[in-house]
C-alpha cells in the first residue's frame, strides 16, 4: 500500500516549509499545499480543499490570519478521515489584553484552537512568539537592509523564537507519540530588546544596524507617508505593542518539553542567517 501522505498547509511559509523539508529529509510521504506547492491550496477558495486532503493521514495547518476558517477546514479534515492535526497558533490568544481584542488574527487562533479541540481528533497545538526568521526573511529585514530598526517597541524585549525550532516540534508532533493534546508554548532561551537584536546583526554582519524608538503616533504616521493605509499601519502598531509592554519578554520551555533539547540562541540563528546571505542586499 501507498503511505499516506502528511499534509502541510502554508508548506512554502516561514514555518511550513522547514516542516517539508524536515519531513522530506525522514522520507516520508509529503504534500505541500499553496498556491505554488504540490497541491494548489488557496484558503479562500474552498474547492481546493478536498484535493489537498485527499489521503492525508496528517496535518499541519498554518492558518491564514484575519479569517475564520480553519474550524471549516479542520471539519472537512475529520469527514476526509484525517487521524491527527498539528496547528501552528500564537503566543498570549488566551491571555486577557496581549493585544487589541477585537485584532483578527487573534480571532483567527482562539476560533481555530477551539476547532481543533474539538475535533475529536488526536491534536498538538504550537503557541511561537516573535519569530527570529522576521529579521532575516520577513517584515522587518527591509529595515536591517537600511540600517534602522524604526518601530514602537519602547524597550521591551521579546523571547524571539527560531523558526528551526517550531519545524522540529511540529515535525515530533505529527510522526511521534506522547504529544496529543499537548499546547507547546515556544519560545528562544533570552530575551532580547530591539536594541540588543540590533546588536546582534550587527555583529554578525560587521555593518552597523541600529535600532529607532518611535512613538506609535510616529510610527503609524510614518507608514502612511510610505503609502500604507491607516487601518493596515495602526494594525501593525498594535501587533508590537506587547512588546512594548514586556509581554514578551517571557521564556517558555515547549522546546524542551517537546524535544528534550533547550531552544536555540538568537545569536545562532545570526550566525546563520548572515552566512546564507540573508542580509546581502
Amino acid at each position: 500500500m501507498t503511505e499516506q501522505p502528511i499534509l502541510v498547509v502554508g508548506g512554502t511559509g516561514k514555518s511550513g516549509g522547514r516542516v517539508a523539508s524536515r519531513l522530506r529529509s525522514r522520507t516520508s510521504a509529503v504534500r505541500v499545499a499553496a498556491r505554488s506547492g504540490d497541491v494548489r491550496f488557496d484558503w479562500t477558495d474552498r474547492a481546493t480543499w478536498d484535493p489537498a486532503l485527499d489521503g492525508v493521514k496528517s496535518v499541519y495547518v498554518v492558518p491564514l490570519d484575519g479569517a475564520l476558517l480553519t474550524r471549516p477546514f479542520v471539519e472537512r479534515a475529520v469527514r476526509l478521515g484525517v487521524d491527527r492535526l498539528v496547528l501552528l497558533s500564537g503566543r498570549g490568544v488566551d491571555v486577557p489584553g496581549y493585544a487589541d481584542d477585537s485584532g483578527a488574527a487573534g480571532a483567527t487562533h482562539l476560533d481555530g484552537e477551539d476547532a481543533v479541540r474539538g475535533s475529536g481528533l488526536p491534536w498538538t497545538i504550537l503557541r511561537p512568539g516573535w519569530f527570529a526568521q522576521n529579521f532575516s526573511e520577513g517584515f522587518f529585514r527591509e529595515a536591517v537592509l537600511a540600517g534602522e530598526l524604526r518601530l514602537p517597541a519602547g524597550d521591551g524585549a521579546a523571547s524571539f523564537v527560531d523558526a528551526a525550532d517550531i519545524a522540529d516540534v511540529a515535525v515530533a508532533a505529527l510522526t511521534e507519540d506522547g504529544h496529543a493534546g499537548r499546547t507547546y508554548e515556544l519560545s528562544g532561551p533570552r530575551a532580547l530588546t530591539m536594541a540588543g537584536v540590533a546588536a546582534e546583526i550587527s555583529a554578525v554582519t560587521g555593518r552597523e544596524v541600529r535600532y529607532v524608538p518611535l512613538t506609535p503616533d510616529a510610527f503609524v504616521a510614518e507608514l502612511v507617508e510610505q503609502g500604507w493605509p491607516e487601518a493596515g499601519a495602526k494594525e501593525y502598531a498594535d501587533s508590537v505593542a506587547p512588546l512594548r509592554l514586556g509581554k514578551d519578554a517571557y521564556l517558555s520551555d515547549g522546546v524542551r518539553q517537546a524535544l528534550g533539547r533547550p531552544a536555540r540562541d538568537f545569536t545562532a540563528f545570526a550566525r546563520e542567517a548572515a552566512a546564507a546571505g540573508a542580509w546581502q542586499a
